[in-house]
């Protein structure tokens, strides 16, 4: 028998990787996949976050809600493998024809938020939670809990919640209100998570166990803090969104050490978004979508992420404000070769056109440069902008399409090759602090409307747990 010499094999693998696909860079992941031998469900993930964030190139492979659809997502896979010499096949749909969401809300039901849904209040929260429901693609299953001493689901229907004008009267029996179990709620949350699934915890996220009579709050702030970083430290591969609101308040507040009493005026309370990175991801790149994980009306919101976020960045050849001389290296989006400096400043300037959207941070954040980390050997300094309307003309739409931002980079070219290498830090944001304090005995102390008992330590604990450094990391190859 006649072995198939291995060149030749190899030659038939590189001209099937030429002419196969009408997906382009798809078309070539699916490829490389299938030559490494990556049929794993990591890689199959991977697939389905790239074509989320490319969603307008390939609509052919998303269902009537913008969703990724696994059965057309895996017709198209085996037939990009039936090019490829010898042919190849990837069974992909036992991960679930369709990839659809899934939503489960925790409703938590203590004493300090009954007062946030009274008949005579502005129903700001229950609006949140009603609007977050909306924005779930049609016909996503959505599950409702009530939380405090345990997890107990909703008795009613999705419609029944959504008409109900006072859900905690509804939910009166519900658990014991006295207490909140923060550390059962995380655990159970975390662990009841599946691909798709967005869990969200509607809370004022104030730390209240059982039985903490003669129990400083300096034990009890170190405490949360320790349990949030045990608890979320155990789930790889997690991001959580916690956003800020502001609610009408009417009814008696329970202060952690003090008497109860009677407060009506604005409170925060907070929504905390879990899911897998690769969701998150998701929603936040599709316009459909957006709105689950960037609500309106958050007054402050930041997104915990383990891991670097993957940016897709390119440089635009033709942007006005470019100096210099350069040219893209082929096939390699962040390589410039033959780069010469201004014939009157000596300096290269060239511009970066990054996708941003699902670092759900805003323009102030993303445009200061001071968040930001630039090393090179030629000293190349940073300007951030975001893309507008009026940016995009013939010349650039191909690059500016599904970007959200231009980072433009100016340097002098002292060394014949360089590595530019730009990063977002993810720094602990201010407002953690800003937002909490450590006496709630009485409406009268200072910022009482606005802060949360131990909000810091409870949201620094998670931070700690996540701990991953950077947003994001840039590199580009600068050659002469």
């Amino acid at each position: 028998m006649k072995k198939f010499p291995i060149v030749a094999l190899v030659m038939c693998l590189l001209v099937a990787l030429a002419s196969c696909g009408g997906h382009g860079k798809l078309d070539k992941r699916v490829r490389e996949a299938f030559v490494k031998g990556d049929t794993t469900r990591a890689c199959y993930d991977s697939l389905c976050a790239y074509i989320d964030a490319h969603a307008g190139d390939y609509r052919d492979l998303l269902d009537e809600d913008g969703q990724v659809d696994g059965d057309k997502l895996d017709a198209y896979i085996n037939e990009v493998g039936s090019k490829l010499r010898p042919p190849m096949t990837w069974d992909t749909r036992h991960y679930g024809g369709k990839r659809g969401l899934s939503l489960t809300v925790y409703l938590e039901r203590s004493g300090s938020m009954v007062p946030y849904d009274t008949k005579d209040g502005g129903g700001q929260l229950k609006k949140v939670v009603n609007d977050l429901i909306n924005a779930m693609p049609q016909g996503s299953p959505v599950a409702i809990n009530i939380v405090n001493d345990d997890i107990y689901p909703y008795k009613g229907t999705i419609d029944q919640f959504l008409q109900d004008r006072d859900i905690y009267a509804s939910t009166a029996d519900v658990g014991d209100a006295a207490y909140t179990d923060f550390q059962k709620i995380f655990t159970a949350i975390l662990q009841a998570q599946r691909p798709g699934n967005i869990s969200v915890l509607v809370s004022d996220l104030i730390y209240s166990p059982r039985d903490t009579r003669s129990v400083s709050v300096d034990k009890i702030f170190n405490e949360e803090n320790s349990l949030a970083t045990r608890v979320f430290k155990q789930y790889k591969g997690k991001s959580i969104v916690v956003q800020k609101f502001m609610g009408d308040y009417n009814g008696k507040y329970y202060p952690y050490n003090g008497t109860p009493f009677q407060y009506r005026g604005k409170r925060p309370f907070y929504l905390m978004v879990i899911g897998d990175t690769r969701d998150i991801d998701a929603l936040a790149a599709n316009p459909q979508t957006h709105a689950i994980v960037n609500p309106r009306g958050a007054t402050d919101s930041y997104r915990f992420n383990q891991g670097e976020s993957q940016v897709t960045c390119k440089v635009v050849p033709g942007m006005e404000d470019n100096a210099g001389r350069f040219r893209v290296g082929h096939g390699k989006e962040l390589e410039l070769n033959g780069c010469q400096g201004d014939r009157q400043t000596g300096m290269l300037r060239f511009t970066l056109a990054a996708n941003l959207g699902s670092l759900l941070k805003d323009d102030a954040t993303l445009c200061d440069t001071t968040n930001y980390d630039v090393q090179s050997l030629n000293g190349f300094s940073l300007a951030v902008r975001p893309i507008t309307p009026a940016m995009v003309t013939g010349n650039n739409k191909g690059y500016l399409e599904g970007m959200t931002h231009l980072l433009t980079l100016t340097g002098k070219l002292d060394n014949p090759r360089d590595e530019v290498v730009i990063t977002l830090r993810n720094d602990r944001p201010a407002w953690f602090a800003q937002s909490s304090c450590s006496d709630d005995t009485s409406a009268s102390v200072r910022g009482f409307a606005g802060t949360t008992l131990g909000l810091d330590q409870l949201l620094g604990g998670i931070f700690d747990a996540f701990n991953s450094g950077n947003y994001f990391t840039v590199t580009v190859k600068v050659n002469k």
